[in-house]
């Protein structure tokens, strides 16, 4: 029953080394030159990037362990056209976790184009929108994602394996940032000093 959480938790990490060759844009310029290194960044980013949220969604939607809050247990929510039934607290811990989070990875991606997104490879540093909230609003969007649906599908290894998710994902954006800094110098070591990584300050 398991077998699909683990394999998509393993996956999730197992995208890791190849995401973060993904980001070494001058390491593969300088190896394989300049074009050659960039098609083989890009290839390496659509890859490890799509994979990556694959796991994810999978982490998500397996099969598992249900829980539910010690509270209004009563009140369930059916949904026919997805044949599930939901706690009604659920769904209500879900919608602002989706909501926000949704709207920071779409505004994310609006920002720097789904290109950028695809390929990890950006051509400037962005300030405005939700990169003057968060420097990492996409991954920001992941994680409350994430916690939105452990409750929406009443996950509880999912909701379990939170802790590693944060975890992966700042290992993710340390790197981006070790490589930005690598190619845009000052200009992105002065943005880091303003704008928070993942936790915004309202």
């Amino acid at each position: 029953m398991y077998i699909f959480f683990f394999i998509s938790l393993f996956g999730f990490i197992a995208t890791l080394p190849l995401y973060f060759l993904s980001l070494e844009h001058l390491k593969l310029g300088e190896k394989y030159g300049e074009s050659k290194g960039k098609k083989m960044g890009d290839v390496y980013g659509v890859i490890s990037g799509w994979g990556f949220f694959i796991f994810w969604f999978g982490i998500w939607f397996s099969p598992q362990t249900r829980f539910t809050m010690p509270i209004l247990q009563e009140f369930i929510v059916h949904l026919p056209v997805l044949k599930i039934t939901i706690p009604l607290i659920h769904l209500v811990i879900f919608a602002p976790f989706f909501a926000v989070g949704a709207w920071f990875g779409i505004e994310g991606v609006t920002e720097t184009t789904l290109k950028v997104a695809e390929t990890h490879r950006p051509l400037k540093i962005v300030t405005t929108g939700v990169y003057s909230i968060v420097r990492h609003p996409q991954y920001f969007g992941g994680l409350l994602a994430h916690i939105g649906f452990s409750f929406l599908c009443s996950g509880l290894y999912c909701l379990l394996s939170t802790p590693l998710i944060v975890s992966v994902i700042y290992l993710i954006s340390r790197k981006e940032e070790v490589e930005l800094t690598n190619e845009f110098g000052q200009e992105y070591l002065s943005y880091k000093k303003k704008t928070p990584m993942l936790l915004p300050r309202w």
